[in-house]
């Protein structure tokens, strides 16, 4: 008789599929899970202590490290818990940005948890296709903001500036072709907006691309359709959201149900899965990514018609153009009180979520009246997603820890904090 052993395996941080901050000891019998338990923090930073350290404004920067993927995303929740608790609110034209940018980032990360994903499983080439979009939409980051992912674009009561008129282009250099360089520039003639909406128009035929190779691929669905199935009931009580919530059938939005920044005024619909099984998230995710590519649509078309400020014009709150700092004695004494002070929020608590691409990411603040917050929490929709890895995997075999992982779409910045 063959000897059988139940084996206590650690499954990461060092696996390429843990994303190098995940310890999972699995107990196994044979190849068959019996249990899993996730061990977090190896990655922890103090985010939320070093914000309560700092004022207000100069915590902006953390919620980009936060999920790294989605980074717009993360201020927007931070940023609108400020405006709540001032009782502020930032002029139409930077609700309009937010959203545009919002939309882009959920495609940004949409893009790497296709490529990572798909990778992790065995596809090689989709990693490849993603991020070549990825990098269209990182120039837009950066055009912007001056940074490929941790802009610190939105600001309490607007955002940092307008859209820019000038694209940024290639220039020639040695190693590519004159050629090469003026494919490469064709879009960049015009605006930003000229440049997204050329985005825009391609990006459709990317995703039939992605879709090509693995909605119909046998090997694709083999590896996902019936792993870590999740119903209706089960996805409330484990407190999913996103995706995970909407792959099991339920159309839960934050956009749709309780609409922030200019999401009212956008046409776009909820995509929601059947089964609940890692196939149908991976659905949702890609219509979703198409959905994002409409609502971007209509902010290009408003906001090429629509010019006006992007930030208020209370000095108490936002800062002073450069060219008044340098001119006006009360504008240069706004700016120094603002980026050494900050301001002082009446007392009170507030929560403000935004529809991550991950799921709801929300700030909690309790303000006490001084210039930096007496307690930060985020709620981070990986968290949840990550307790769940236990009764996701129970009775799979151990090469679906990785498919489940992957459906998740975790990033651990934002689970260890």
């Amino acid at each position: 008789m063959p000897e059988i052993r139940n084996y206590t395996l650690n499954f990461g941080p060092q696996h390429p599929a843990a994303h190098g901050v995940l310890r999972l000891i699995l107990e196994m019998d044979g190849e068959v899970i019996e249990r899993a338990d996730p061990h977090v923090g190896l990655l922890h930073r103090g985010t939320e202590k070093l914000a309560e350290s700092k004022p207000y404004n100069q915590s902006i920067g953390y919620m980009d490290r936060l999920d790294y993927v989605s980074m717009m995303c993360n201020e927007h929740g931070y940023v609108r818990a400020i405006e709540k608790l001032l009782g502020v609110e930032a002029p139409i034209r930077a609700q309009y940005i937010r959203t545009l940018f919002d939309e882009i980032t959920r495609i940004l990360n949409h893009l790497m948890w296709l490529g990572a994903h798909a990778l992790d499983v065995g596809a090689m080439t989709v990693f490849l296709y993603a991020f070549r979009e990825r990098e269209d939409l990182m120039d837009c980051y950066e055009a912007v903001s001056g940074a490929r992912m941790h802009a610190t674009y939105y600001r309490p009561g607007g955002v940092y500036r307008d859209l820019p008129d000038k694209m940024p282009e290639f220039s020639p250099n040695n190693w590519t072709s004159d050629k090469d360089i003026k494919r490469r520039n064709e879009a960049r003639g015009g605006s930003l907006l000229d440049f997204i909406e050329d985005f825009t128009q391609r990006f459709p035929t990317y995703v039939d691309e992605y879709e090509t190779l693995l909605t119909d691929n046998r090997i694709w669905k083999q590896r996902l359709v019936g792993i870590a199935v999740v119903d209706q009931q089960r996805a409330f009580q484990l407190g999913f959201s996103g995706p995970m919530l909407r792959g099991s059938g339920v159309a839960w939005d934050l956009r749709k149900k309780q609409p922030y920044a200019a999401y009212d005024r956008v046409d776009f619909d909820i995509p929601v899965g059947k089964t609940g099984d890692c196939y149908d998230r991976y659905l949702v995710r890609i219509e979703e990514m198409r959905q994002s590519n409409r609502i971007i649509k209509q902010c290009v078309d408003w906001l090429r018609s629509n010019p006006g400020p992007v930030m208020l014009d209370d000095h108490k709150v936002t800062p002073p153009g450069r060219e008044a700092m340098k001119d006006d004695m009360e504008a240069l004494i706004h700016h120094f009180k603002l980026f050494t002070e900050g301001y002082c929020p009446p007392e009170g608590e507030i929560y403000a979520a935004v529809e991550a691409p991950k799921g709801e990411f929300g700030c909690y603040i309790i303000s006490d009246g001084a210039n930096k917050p007496y307690r930060l929490k985020v709620r981070a929709p990986g968290f949840p997603h990550m307790a769940a890895m236990n009764e996701m995997v129970k009775g799979h075999m151990l090469a679906d820890v990785v498919a489940v992982i992957g459906t998740m779409d975790v990033v651990f910045g934002e689970i260890d904090r």
